[in-house]
């Protein structure tokens, strides 16, 4: 790739992680309660957050956010990378900010001088690992395409989206601002798809943004399913053909594979002695496939060093890395 000053820029929701264990009546009681849907994501407002919240057994908090996990993943392999996101002028969004920078990461979003707090997201853990995020988003929507830094996204040799952000009118204009920015300095654009209800929400839009806009795009099994409206995996290769360069779909146990000029690449998911918590698995698993990408590596070695991230951080509570995923890199990819 020609010379850049980031491998990877990410944009998406600023949020801060609230983390908590719980039994499955749990989740049962408030879906029944709130309608609140297992293993998805869930948009809430401030009162229903304050009142989660409230009933959540003790909680782990840490700087999270989609993207955000991502850039972090990324830092963790050695990788210099940026960040944007909009936060509120609080405690909060000095922290997140914080936590980037430490990590190495560049990050200079304004944050949101109206008040509006700092996002955050409520995240219920069950025994078998899958989470259930309910997601207050705050100032995290405020984000507009002034808030897209041109120099950064230029001399960014991928630019990653995050299908979460896509709801607000503005911040789908900041995407497309980003991604015509990226292309014209000849750089790549990346989208993960985030969530099938939001792939739901938003189908035509992200098709057109898949097809017309996007590089490299990543999506676990129901997300890219539900983008394309087929019922059954055996269907995707067909309805994928052509989309985009470079398509990498997660399949939890399964592993995953990544389509690339008409090849097929099957990448076997890493040993896993426990797993605790599925939250951000997508997230770092598209950061260890970017870092192999941004690095020079194939499309195996790629995939494996994102299997690698996202088997490390299922292996602990909480969407970010507990050791430095460089010292985790197979001997001949260093």
């Amino acid at each position: 790739m020609t010379s850049t000053s980031f491998g990877l820029t990410a944009i998406g929701n600023a949020l801060v992680d609230v983390l908590a264990q719980v039994d499955d009546a749990f989740i049962d009681r408030e879906d029944s309660e709130h309608g609140m849907k297992r293993g998805s994501m869930n948009l809430i407002g401030a009162p229903r957050a304050k009142q989660l919240y409230g009933v959540m057994p003790p909680a782990l908090e840490m700087s999270g956010g989609s993207a955000g996990n991502t850039m972090a993943c990324y830092a963790s392999f050695g990788g210099k990378g940026a960040y944007i996101g909009k936060v509120g002028q609080d405690q909060l969004g000095a922290v997140f900010g914080h936590d980037l920078k430490t990590m190495g990461v560049h990050y200079n979003t304004t944050p949101q001088q109206t008040g509006v707090p700092t996002g955050h997201c409520l995240i219920l853990v069950t025994p078998d690992g899958q989470r259930t995020m309910n997601t207050f988003l705050g100032a995290a929507v405020e984000l507009t395409p002034d808030d897209i830094d041109e120099t950064v996204i230029a001399q960014s040799a991928v630019t990653y989206l995050e299908g979460y952000l896509f709801d607000p009118p503005q911040a789908k204009s900041a995407f497309y601002k980003a991604a015509e920015i990226a292309h014209k300095a000849g750089r790549k654009v990346s989208l993960t798809l985030s969530d099938s209800f939001c792939v739901d929400r938003h189908r035509k839009d992200f098709i057109d943004l898949v097809n017309n806009h996007v590089d490299i795009l990543f999506a676990n099994e129901s997300e890219i399913m539900s983008l394309y409206e087929v019922f059954d995996w055996n269907d995707v290769p067909a309805v994928i053909e052509g989309k985009c360069n470079i398509v990498c779909l997660t399949r939890s146990e399964k592993g995953s594979v990544v389509f690339h000029d008409g090849d097929i690449y099957d990448i076997p998911a890493e040993p896993l002695t426990k797993m605790v918590d599925t939250t951000g698995a997508g997230d770092a698993y598209a950061a260890g496939f970017l870092y192999g990408y941004t690095h020079g590596h194939d499309m195996m070695m790629s995939g494996r060093l994102g299997a690698i991230a996202a088997a490390e951080v299922i292996s602990h509570m909480g969407p970010r890395p507990q050791m430095p995923l460089s010292t985790l890199i197979p001997r001949r990819a260093a």
